[in-house]
């Protein structure tokens, strides 16, 4: 990382007494944290004001003290007496008089300043529910004895505490939890109060607030840094919207075989298997209409290849550059219809897109990273309401064209079936024939396991989630049989079917990414956590409350929840991002989920690809936090993950998306199947365990490769 130049001004103690602004403004050290937008959020409403966000190696940013009333030290992944984990954080520590709040790894700088002592804690504590005791003193004024925080870490302050601080709270396992600093305006506290499940954080952060109002000081304007500039928009264009609706559902995979069988580059978004609460809407179509692109994109290559009607040409710039301009570029008015998505882009993000996000690139994919479609038609199976509708995008030019399609699309549909859900192809999974074809093996998946745990308790990382894939011949022709099987073998919500010249995506997801409604509302809803239907009333009872009381799994999901919510926090409204459903159960036909739900309002101004952006990859593919975990399995894997571990959907023209997690999908590439699995990898995990997971989820894809009998 580079190295940080800061110039540290007006923080000397002829600065200590000057009058705290009307409005508290408080700068938040960013140490490369996946919770740091949560602390974000909680100060903006107990400020009333955004706090001041800097990376603790951000080189070209001289911070003048004055413009600020405290600082608060975000909690990270590593140690306290590292540079690159700490930066200017171990400056300001040091330096400054401002009033200071270090969080987790922000607390342990403080106590490593005055000479205390940091190491590993007696246990290491991730995503755990504990109880607080503390002395009723400045940032725990007011609060509750034995209230519940949560705690990530692996290392703690050591007793004796030095001279210059004093203990403020502490667990009954003896831990450290909170100090104070005898001398300078400085607190420190162990645990996160920024979780969703730590009560009364906003009270802490409003005792942090009444101590910083306490010390008098002169206002001075608040200098923002500038915002990078905006790339130039493309050509303006507004699209006309024709639409015809079918007083039935037609079967959807009858319609791919008649209409999209033989194109060369197609999708089908298929919701089919309706289950109460989820999508009812299947979208399918091909790159055939008079406005339809294919991009194209490979990391690294720094420009996209578009081909639509008039030729292939590159533009300069990221796939998500890309997808930013023409969104923004394009317009439609809609008219009420009961589904989002009325013509836009459909297609993939491959997990290495993430060097376009913040992380760096390890592995290159043989397949390209990203491809889209621009659908302007659309057929839209609503399998609740027991219609389909017919949608075309034109402009002045092509309306007689778009009206002409809808006719005789309609017309083609007389003689095909009506949507019946399929039955369910019982073929059971067998985990022994998937572990001859797995890339790093039995060996290498346990020794990556071992070194998981290793970082885990060196206070790396909370949560990793490795990887590994299943790779086996195909020949050219299996891509949508084995799809056909695949969604029979595993129905699932968010499945999806993708073909593009020479590849094939069969994709049986039960996971939503984001969904971006009209009203500008984002959902996720990450799962951790999943266990079998049992096989009478009793037994299924049985398992779905052993799934939902196991504390691993709970841990798990916790530390995803707390993720989303910050990556949402990043581009939601203040005070939007809630937790309506945390750790719930969720029976499907053939299993039970642990399945929490994080919803926000996307601030004014942001779209659809600002909130990629921010969020990806899915943080319950990659662990917490989510940049040095990243580093941590490009180390640890291989090769590159490619469409596995990225996203799958729609971004639509009226600002909306729906957008899954790729996971118990198979890739066709090169005459090559490719079926990625893992697992989350935390303190409790078994490795034996968790490789016959890693095992059995491939398994559950591989076989639909098994022809049917």
């Amino acid at each position: 990382m580079p190295r940080h130049r800061w110039g540290l001004r007006g923080n000397d103690r002829a600065h200590a007494r000057r009058k705290v602004s009307a409005t508290m403004r408080t700068l938040l050290i960013d140490n490369y944290d996946s919770f740091t937008y949560n602390l974000y959020q909680l100060i903006s409403e107990v400020n009333g004001s955004e706090p001041t966000v800097v990376r603790n190696d951000e080189a070209d940013v001289a911070l003048d003290l004055d413009q600020f009333d405290n600082v608060v030290i975000s909690p990270g992944p590593g140690r306290p007496d590292r540079a690159r984990d700490m930066g200017v954080s171990t400056t300001l520590i040091a330096r400054t008089d401002l009033p200071l709040l270090g969080v987790c790894l922000g607390h342990q700088g403080i106590v490593l300043g005055a000479g205390g002592t940091v190491e590993r804690a007696p246990r290491a504590r991730h995503g755990f529910l504990d109880q607080v005791t503390h002395d009723d003193r400045d940032l725990f004024a007011g609060l509750p004895q034995g209230f519940t925080v949560v705690r990530y870490h692996s290392l703690a302050a050591r007793e004796p505490l030095p001279a210059a601080l004093e203990m403020t709270a502490s667990t009954s396992d003896g831990v450290i939890m909170g100090v104070r600093h005898r001398e300078r305006p400085q607190w420190g506290v162990q645990f996160h109060p920024e979780s969703v499940s730590s009560e009364f954080g906003a009270a802490l952060l409003r005792n942090f607030a009444d101590l910083t109002k306490a010390r008098t000081r002169v206002a001075a304007p608040v200098v923002v840094r500038g915002h990078a500039a905006v790339a130039p928009v493309s050509r303006q264009r507004s699209f006309r919207l024709r639409h015809r609706v079918i007083e039935r559902a037609i079967d959807t995979e009858a319609i791919f075989l008649h209409r999209f069988s033989a194109a060369a580059s197609a999708f089908w978004l298929d919701s089919e298997h309706v289950e109460p609460g989820l999508d009812r809407f299947s979208f399918l179509g091909d790159a055939s209409g008079p406005h339809a692109e294919i991009v194209g994109y490979r990391v690294g290559d720094a420009r996209v290849t578009v081909t639509d009607a008039e030729g292939t040409r590159t533009v300069a710039g990221t796939i998500l550059d890309y997808l930013d301009r023409e969104l923004r570029a394009r317009h439609c008015e809609t008219p009420p219809l009961p589904f989002d998505f009325a013509g836009g882009y459909v297609g993939y993000l491959g997990y290495e897109v993430k060097a376009d996000c913040g992380a760096s690139i390890a592995h290159r994919s043989p397949t390209p990273d990203a491809q889209w479609i621009f659908a302007d038609r659309l057929i839209v199976v609503d399998h609740e309401a027991g219609r389909t509708h017919l949608l075309a995008l034109c402009e002045p030019a092509t309306e007689t064209d778009a009206e002409q399609w809808l006719r005789e699309t309609a017309e083609s549909f007389d003689d095909l079936p009506t949507w019946a859900n399929p039955a369910d192809l019982p073929v059971p999974a067998d985990p022994d024939a998937v572990q001859a074809h797995l890339v790093r093996g039995r060996d290498r998946y346990l020794a990556d396991i071992a070194v998981c745990q290793d970082r885990l308790h060196a206070g790396e990382s909370y949560e990793i989630c490795l990887t590994d894939a299943v790779a086996v011949a195909a020949a050219p022709e299996d891509g949508f049989a084995f799809y056909r099987r695949l969604r029979r073998c595993n129905p699932a919500p968010y499945a999806a079917y993708l073909r593009f010249d020479g590849l094939d995506v069969a994709c049986s997801s039960p996971e939503r990414f984001l969904k971006i409604d009209r009203d500008r509302m984002v959902e996720s809803k990450p799962i951790k956590g999943t266990a079998p239907r049992g096989r009478t009333a009793d037994e299924d009872e049985r398992l779905r409350r052993a799934l939902a009381d196991d504390p691993k799994t709970r841990a798990e999901n916790l530390m995803i929840v707390d993720l989303l919510r910050n990556d949402l926090g990043r581009v939601c409204e203040v005070g939007s991002v809630h937790v309506p459903k945390l750790m719930d159960t969720e029976t499907y036909s053939t299993l039970h989920q642990l399945v929490s739900t994080v919803r926000g309002t996307l601030l004014a101004g942001a779209g659809v690809i600002d909130c990629l952006r921010a969020c990806f990859p899915g943080g319950s593919m990659t662990g917490a936090p989510k940049l040095r975990t990243m580093e941590i399995l490009d180390e640890l894997e291989t090769e590159a993950r490619g469409i596995y571990s990225g996203t799958i959907g729609f971004l639509g023209l009226n600002g909306t998306a729906d957008l899954n997690i790729v996971i118990r999908t198979a890739i066709r590439y090169d005459d090559e199947w490719r079926i990625g699995a893992g697992g989350a990898i935390v303190l409790d995990s078994d490795p034996e365990d968790e490789y016959a997971e890693m095992v059995l989820k491939a398994a559950a894809t591989f076989r639909a490769l098994i022809p049917e009998t």
